[in-house]
């Protein structure tokens, strides 16, 4: 089956592929020459991920699904949260820097370590959640996953993305995320999780 995942990130995309399996065939927009950027500028991640989904099947008019992600950590108060993606931008704005490019994750780690390190003795409880919404025949479904975890006080190991090297789950008080294999870590993940329960609805109606 064909589906169009909005996204243009690459690991995405194959975590996605991975997941969903050899019984699904994933494009992306550029596969279809959308080039525009799917608007994302919801504050809560299943507006956004409708926002991605609608803005897709507004323009190609086949069965689509996209994702959004959340970042909560608890000593920020849930921050960065939908934000995630733009916390190191957000932070700059906020105490008059210079703006770093806008999903640049590797300045968005060291704004989160920096914010932690202003809360010392506080846990450093998180979770990932992730919602996916699926538009098939017109019709919209939603999914959702979490990963529970903390955030680590330094970067380790070099798989993954995102958030992934300072990211420790619960299922792995060992490691970072971003030392987990692949298959480990789509078994565990929030955005795993939505796109099983995806997977299995769209077996489960006959959508294979």
């Amino acid at each position: 089956m064909k589906l169009v995942f909005a996204t243009g990130n690459k690991g995405k995309l194959r975590e996605a592929q991975e997941i969903l399996g050899p019984g699904f065939e994933l494009l992306t927009p550029a596969d279809l020459g959308i080039t525009d950027e799917l608007p994302e500028t919801a504050f809560d991640i299943k507006d956004n991920s409708i926002q991605k989904a609608e803005a897709l099947y507004s323009i190609c008019r086949v069965d689509c699904f996209a994702d959004d992600t959340g970042l909560e950590v608890d000593a920020l108060g849930g921050a960065p949260g939908a934000h995630a993606a733009r916390f190191a931008v957000d932070i700059a704005r906020r105490d008059g820097l210079q703006l770093p490019p806008d999903h640049d994750f590797s300045a968005n780690i060291d704004a989160l370590l920096r914010e932690l390190q202003k809360h010392p003795g506080e846990p450093r409880t998180a979770r990932f959640r992730s919602v996916v919404t699926l538009i098939i025949g017109g019709s919209m479904q939603f999914f959702e996953g979490v990963m529970e975890g903390q955030i680590a006080t330094a970067r380790s190991g070099s798989g993954g993305f995102g958030y992934d090297p300072v990211f420790i789950a619960d299922e792995h008080p060992e490691c970072s995320v971003a030392e987990l294999p692949d298959e480990e870590k789509n078994r565990i993940s929030h955005r795993g999780k939505a796109l099983r329960a995806m997977a299995l609805w769209l077996q489960e109606n006959g959508h294979e």
